[in-house]
């Protein structure tokens, strides 16, 4: 009888470890599904306070877009009519310079001429047939330079067609890069500058 009783107490004991071990897993089940559901209350959350950010984000870049367009159609307008009036100071500016090499800085004038690749516009100064292409910039850099040589060998070929010969290029740059100088030299072409920048 005592051995009957100690397998039903060891039973019962069984029978309380796989209660308990239940409990427990039930209990952490419970607890891993509030646990998820608050993971999830905070994912949705957080997915909503996202989208709510990116949208607000498109936003700022589509009127950023809208206004840096107008800025540039602005600055454009400006920059044309800044660049003539700059032309025409920078001219004053050398006006010594240029008298110098034969040219009066008063009349210099823009010249547009049609050519066999397109619409070529350049500075000119046309003396007694002689023509002088002239280039004003602010700041000229290499590129400034390459691209004046091709425009000016354009006007060049145009300006002898109608009995005017080009006999010399000039540069006029308040600042000016080594690279544009030394390249400028390498083309022939006469550089009046008021500062070498690196």
């Amino acid at each position: 009888m005592e051995q009957d009783r100690a397998v039903r107490l060891e039973l019962d004991w069984n029978k309380l470890e796989e209660v308990v071990e239940r409990a427990i897993r039930k209990a952490r089940t419970e607890e891993f599904k509030e646990v998820a559901e608050a993971i999830k209350t905070l994912a949705d959350y957080m997915k909503t306070g996202f989208e709510a950010v990116f949208k607000a984000i498109e936003e700022v870049r589509r009127t950023y877009d809208e206004r840096l367009k107008r800025l540039e159609v602005t600055m454009g307008y400006l920059g044309g009519r800044w660049g003539r009036d700059l032309e025409k100071v920078v001219l004053e500016l050398f006006k010594e310079a240029l008298e110098r090499r034969g040219v009066e800085a008063e009349k210099v004038e823009k010249l547009v001429l049609k050519t066999d690749v397109g619409v070529v516009e350049v500075d000119v100064y046309i003396h007694d047939g002689r023509g002088y292409l002239i280039e004003v910039k602010a700041v000229a850099y290499g590129d400034d330079v390459g691209w004046f040589a091709w425009r000016a060998r354009l006007a060049a070929e145009e300006l002898a067609r109608q009995g005017k010969k080009v006999e010399r290029l000039i540069l006029v740059a308040v600042h000016i890069d080594k690279e544009a100088l030394e390249k400028a030299r390498q083309l022939g072409i006469d550089v009046i500058y008021g500062n070498v920048i690196d």
